[in-house]
């Protein structure tokens, strides 16, 4: 495999965070009782923090 050019070789540091975020999804999916994560649940496996109110503005994702 050859490096592009100007990169160091060296891992991509986004890549692998990204790479990580899966698998804690994939383990999340893999354990769960139901069909599908809920959203809440995806956002809980993700640790994504929402600024106030905008739950309440946000449209449903379920369909």
């Amino acid at each position: 495999m050859v490096p592009r050019r100007g990169s160091s070789g060296g891992p991509d540091p986004v890549a692998l965070i990204e790479i990580d975020l899966y698998g804690d999804l994939m383990i999340a999916a893999s354990t769960a009782a139901e069909d599908r994560l809920s959203v809440d649940r995806i956002d809980e496996v993700l640790r994504v923090v929402r600024p106030r109110g905008a739950a309440e503005d946000a449209p449903e994702a379920d369909a």
